[in-house]
């Protein structure tokens, strides 16, 4: 593996927590997955259809999530919304978020 292929892993590792904190904070107000994926990847938050859909069947499923098909436009869509189960897990999410954030800056440089 070269080292631009470790470096995305670790990074894709890092990152793959804070994707369900984000999901759960832009889902305060009702969205749908195109809408939601264009708002995370413009926000920093790369994140791909293959990933981002899987975790929003899994997030509903935990009762982070609802939904609702929209079939008035000619397309129908499902949207989703953070529960307020989901709410209560992003707080806590974030909390713990900024935590290990603030020990990450306590570390020595390496």
């Amino acid at each position: 593996m070269s080292e631009t292929e470790a470096l995305e892993t670790h990074l894709q590792e890092l990152r793959r927590g804070t994707v369900v904190l984000a999901v759960l904070r832009l889902l305060a107000e009702p969205g749908y997955g195109y809408g939601l994926l264009e708002q995370l990847n413009a926000r920093g938050f790369d994140t791909d259809a293959n990933t981002l859909y899987p975790l929003l069947r899994r997030l509903e499923k935990q009762g982070h999530l609802t939904s609702e098909w929209n079939t008035e436009e000619a397309r129908p869509r499902k949207f989703y919304r953070t529960s307020a189960q989901g709410a209560r897990l992003a707080g806590v999410l974030a909390t713990d978020f900024r935590t290990v954030a603030a020990a990450i800056a306590d570390l020595p440089e390496a």
